[in-house]
């Protein structure tokens, strides 16, 4: 709350404020992710009206499940939400750059928008190492905002990983 504090005495546009409230939700399911000693990944999933359809964090390791990223699920409850797969005017908030499993799924629902936190130079699939939500090829792109609150999801996720190699 306090960075969205801060943002709007900056006097930035309502849709950066939207952002960076979104992405705060976000970081609580990353940081909830996190206690679980999952990894520490958050997404949220929002209507055009600004309603919250569905939040998840990461939960592979818990539900003994390698697509039990926070993505996958926040799909699966926000299309069964809406009584279709179809998740056309939403915009999903992830913490971390979405990997290509996630890019492909969030294709698939045709997700209108998605806005994400920190890069993932290893495996994203959003812009950095692949861009499948953008794909010309493909019979559906996403809009894509990146960096949003960038430096507090990169510096959860790192802190989470330098604390397992200890």
């Amino acid at each position: 709350m306090i960075i969205f504090c801060r943002l709007q005495r900056l006097g930035l546009s309502t849709v950066m404020l939207d952002d960076a409230k979104y992405m705060e939700l976000a970081l609580e399911q990353a940081r909830r992710a996190a206690r679980h000693g999952e990894v520490p990944v958050g997404a949220v999933l929002v209507d055009k009206k600004g309603q919250i359809l569905a939040r998840a964090c990461n939960m592979s390791l818990r539900q003994c499940d390698p697509t039990a990223h926070a993505e996958i699920l926040v799909l699966r409850q926000g299309a069964e939400r809406f009584g279709s797969y179809r998740l056309t005017d939403t915009t999903l908030y992830v913490t971390i750059e979405p990997c290509p499993m996630c890019a492909g799924a969030m294709v698939l629902a045709r997700i209108g928008r998605l806005a994400y936190g920190a890069e993932d130079p290893k495996a994203g699939a959003c812009g950095t190492l692949y861009n499948i939500v953008q794909d010309p090829r493909l019979n559906h792109r996403l809009e894509v905002s990146r960096g949003i609150l960038a430096e507090d999801c990169r510096l959860l996720i790192q802190t989470f990983f330098q604390k397992k190699r200890k």
